[in-house]
């Protein structure tokens, strides 16, 4: 039973949120087809503590002012990569993004390049098909081992970096070369065949590179270091795209 000591503590611990919350206004790209096939854009002012997270201020506007705004979310943490948007023009993960940071106001859009389901919802299915089809897994024919396939620690460290990607599409969704060449394969799948060309145990490297030297492939990109800037994971993705790309020319294919 609560004594009248924890209702004062309450009261108190809600008159020191009140006092370093600041104002926040949303400004949301709105879509749903079910209603018009128009975007339009609505405005929510809140309360927000400003260590808060964006994903937190949006959760406040879903859960207090409007019910039917759509949006993807899971860890909340910045591993799962599900809550990717564009925030003030910026590909960002709304779990990462600080409340002080874009106060007093924010625009927050569906990530680009991608058909919008509904408002901040968009349809993940040509950058997964992307992913899927450059083979992201080991791949060994040599037969089952008696015992693990040991790796060196410099050899480990040679893909390192893009054992990172969380599959968010932040990198994709930041590229013009993506924007209007629904063919270009983008740039986190090239990230993730990096991952196993580079791994000594790996015997499927030929293959891929096969595949990311098609029209579609590693050449489309351009270099404007968009992809690097957006990864929320820190991936040199640009730099991985490089590598890709000698390695067909000079070394193995």
């Amino acid at each position: 039973m609560a004594t009248a000591a924890d209702a004062l503590q309450a009261s108190e611990r809600a008159e020191k949120k009140a006092a370093t919350s600041v104002t926040l206004t949303l400004k949301i790209r709105r879509y749903n087809p079910e209603i018009s096939d128009e975007h339009r854009w609505d405005e929510f002012t809140i309360q927000a503590d400003p260590l808060d997270r964006l994903l937190d201020a949006l959760h406040e506007v879903k859960w207090r002012h409007d019910g039917t705004l759509a949006l993807r979310r899971s860890c909340g943490h910045g591993i799962c990569g599900s809550d990717a948007m564009l925030i003030n023009g910026r590909n960002a993960l709304a779990c990462k993004v600080l409340v002080k940071d874009v106060a007093p106001k924010v625009t927050v859009e569906p990530i680009r390049g991608l058909p919008v389901l509904k408002d901040l919802i968009v349809d993940m299915d040509p950058f997964l098909d992307g992913y899927k089809s450059i083979l992201p897994y080991l791949v060994n024919d040599s037969g089952e081992p008696d015992r693990e396939r040991f790796q060196s620690p410099e050899d480990r460290a040679r893909y390192d970096d893009t054992t990172k990607c969380i599959l968010c599409a932040a990198c994709t969704t930041s590229c013009p070369i993506f924007w209007g060449d629904e063919g270009y394969i983008g740039p986190a799948a090239i990230v993730n065949a990096h991952r196993f060309i580079f791994d000594s145990r790996d015997e499927g490297g030929r293959e891929r590179l096969k595949i990311l030297s098609e029209k579609s492939g590693v050449f489309r990109c351009r270099t404007t270091f968009n992809c690097t800037d957006a990864c929320p994971r820190g991936i040199e993705v640009t730099k991985a795209i490089q590598e890709v790309k000698r390695e067909i020319l000079f070394e193995r294919f």
